[in-house]
């Protein structure tokens, strides 16, 4: 290896972090907290053409005031945010001003198409947009919003109208005047909803269970629960929950009125799709322009199946932030971490780890 950390064309670092959203962000400034160098001892890729993350992504009616539950970012407030801008402009910037504030030099865009053992070395080759690069330890951070989840139904296909998925939700203006089913009981699937209601022609909502209302305040206790169950499915290598799932949502004055308004009027999930809207085994009927599947999404972990990291029930067994059939790697921003303030712990944890593993592991000569 060179004095440049190039050897046969491979980059070499100790901590390669992949992902550039809450997740990745707080472990980048954690890792620079604790005496690593950006670009020298650290690299961080993101995919995404702007800073932001998934939020850069979400559609302009989401405004930064109807955004529940951002946490700030290690090291920086966000502070006198305008609650009428959309969130993707609001969010979009601060995570800009956290990169230049901390100099944490992401690299964008770069796909990251694969992590694999080394040569031998007892390190991680990250094979890139970028170039390959070399590390003794990975930090994923990838999160969910590029694995849009479709659960498909029979007659699906034959839908002659437009089916799109909450990743890409234009606004409720698109909807004007067509008849909408919202699938999906979710805080999306609500949003939504509530949203599209004074501009459709007809709204309907299906939910494959009861949605669940949760009265009073989201207290330390009942997060830490919650938390704690998503937590043992990935304990137990099973693909992860979000925490939302195990939480409800939240009764506020806006819910209240979109219920007493019949707007959120669930109905049970249908059984096919047809060409002209959906059905029940009942012989009930819905005809519809428009499917909106507000389903969520799954981990965007894909890359790191060269490493057979998955255990038999499908997810990726996780102690703490550490992946336990490869303690070199750690998730951030999967499972119980998929939360902002969830994220600032988790990166936290995993580089106190790798400190403690890098520490015990000289760098190979």
């Amino acid at each position: 290896m060179n004095e440049t950390g190039i050897r046969d064309g491979v980059r070499e670092v100790d901590v390669a972090v992949i992902g550039a959203g809450q997740a990745g962000l707080s472990s980048a400034y954690h890792l620079r907290r604790t005496g690593f160098v950006p670009e020298r001892d650290f690299v961080v890729f993101d995919h995404a053409p702007h800073p932001g993350g998934a939020w850069q992504f979400r559609w302009p009616s989401l405004t930064y005031g109807k955004v529940h539950g951002m946490h700030a970012l290690p090291g920086m407030e966000l502070t006198d945010a305008d609650p009428a801008r959309p969130s993707a402009q609001v969010i979009g910037e601060y995570f800009a001003a956290y990169e230049r504030g901390f100099d944490l030099r992401v690299r964008r865009p770069v796909a990251v198409r694969a992590v694999r053992e080394g040569d031998g070395d007892g390190r991680l080759l990250v094979e890139t947009s970028d170039g390959d690069w070399s590390a003794r330890a990975l930090i994923n951070a990838t999160g969910t919003w590029d694995r849009p989840f479709w659960p498909r139904y029979p007659g699906q296909e034959t839908f002659r109208g437009r089916q799109l998925h909450t990743a890409r939700y234009p606004g409720p203006e698109a909807f004007a005047g067509q008849r909408v089913i919202v699938v999906g009981g979710g805080a999306s699937g609500t949003q939504h909803l509530m949203e599209i209601a004074p501009y459709a022609a007809a709204t309907t909502w299906v939910t494959r269970r009861p949605p669940v209302f949760r009265e009073g305040p989201f207290t330390e206790e009942f997060g830490r629960e919650a938390v704690a169950l998503v937590e043992e499915r990935v304990r137990q290598g099973l693909p992860p929950k979000s925490v939302v799932s195990v939480t409800g949502l939240p009764l506020n004055d806006a819910i209240r009125q979109a219920l007493a308004d019949g707007v959120l009027d669930r109905r049970p999930m249908f059984d096919r799709i047809t060409p002209d809207g959906v059905e029940w085994d009942g012989g009930e009927r819905v005809d519809a322009d428009v499917i909106l599947w507000a389903t969520g999404f799954r981990a965007a972990i894909d890359h790191l199946a060269p490493l057979r990291l998955r255990e038999p029930g499908g997810g990726i067994r996780v102690e703490g932030t550490r992946a336990v059939a490869d303690p070199r790697v750690h998730l951030v921003g999967y499972g119980p971490s998929a939360s902002t303030i969830g994220a600032n712990r988790a990166g936290r944890a995993a580089v106190r780890d790798i400190r403690r593993l890098l520490d015990q592991e000289p760098a190979p000569v």
